[in-house]
């Protein structure tokens, strides 16, 4: 395979116990990977409106998940209720990429709608070829999620309802922690894989060492536009967006990057 990134120090800022992935490919390449968790991932404020979800899921005609996460959280809560996906025969499950449609498979059902490019707009376009007058759909994400989707889905005609089935916090990071991704080796890139990593990221540095974080010679990467308009919206520019919204394509992105390819 090679070693195209050796020297390389890549700073990872997803959640603490899901930058395995991420870091064993970029490590594969000869990266030297710092883990740098800027959220953290936890359940709703409350359960109430995913279980009265759970109790009518018969009536709706899909269900919607917007990450592996959102799966993974509503299954549990599926479970706790002692009930199963693949109950629900006039169900159809949509799910925003190849890893969260994974994760509803490992249900035992199958997946009916993947967008092409994995984010809210390209699935309205897929979803304006269904007859949506009258169904009704269930979505199920994060607390803190555009409204677009929602909105969009509204407008074409379904009744929707948005549950929060898990939310992204702030880890309770020191000052000593904030500041040792900048000490020593100089870092080479910073990769952002949602909104809330950036967001995340840039309020704690302010909030525990008082300044900006130090980003000038550092290149910056975005699983995809979305978080890279939100690193523009902080006066940040993107140096790397893989064409695939997805932890293998942002990698692959990485060294082409390195290796003069983009």
């Amino acid at each position: 395979m090679g070693k195209p990134l050796l020297g390389k120090r890549i700073v990872i800022t997803r959640a603490r116990g899901q930058a395995a992935e991420f870091s064993q490919l970029l490590t594969g390449y000869g990266a030297h990977v710092v883990e740098f968790p800027t959220i953290k991932i936890v359940p709703p404020d409350s359960w109430y409106p995913v279980d009265r979800a759970i109790e009518t899921l018969e009536t709706y005609h899909w269900i919607i998940f917007t990450s592996a996460n959102g799966v993974t959280f509503f299954l549990k809560r599926l479970k706790l209720k002692k009930r199963r996906l693949a109950e629900f025969n006039n169900l159809r499950f949509c799910a925003i990429g190849p890893r969260t449609a994974q994760e509803v498979e490992k249900a035992g059902v199958r997946v009916d709608v993947v967008p092409d490019q994995y984010c809210a707009e390209d699935l309205v376009r897929r979803f304006g070829i269904e007859e949506l007058a009258g169904r009704r759909i269930l979505l199920a994400r994060a607390k803190k999620a555009r409204d677009l989707l929602p909105r969009e889905l509204r407008r074409l005609g379904a009744a929707v309802d948005v549950v929060e089935v898990y939310q992204t916090i702030m880890p309770n990071l020191s000052k000593r922690e904030m500041e040792r991704v900048f000490q020593g080796d100089r870092i080479d890139l910073i990769t952002f894989t949602s909104s809330s990593t950036v967001n995340h990221f840039l309020q704690m540095y302010e909030e525990k060492v008082g300044l900006k974080p130090p980003l000038a010679g550092v290149a910056i990467a975005a699983i995809g536009p979305i978080t890279a308009n939100t690193l523009q919206r902080w006066g940040i520019t993107t140096h790397i967006i893989p064409n695939s919204f997805t932890i293998p394509a942002l990698t692959e992105a990485i060294v082409d990057y390195f290796t003069g390819k983009t």
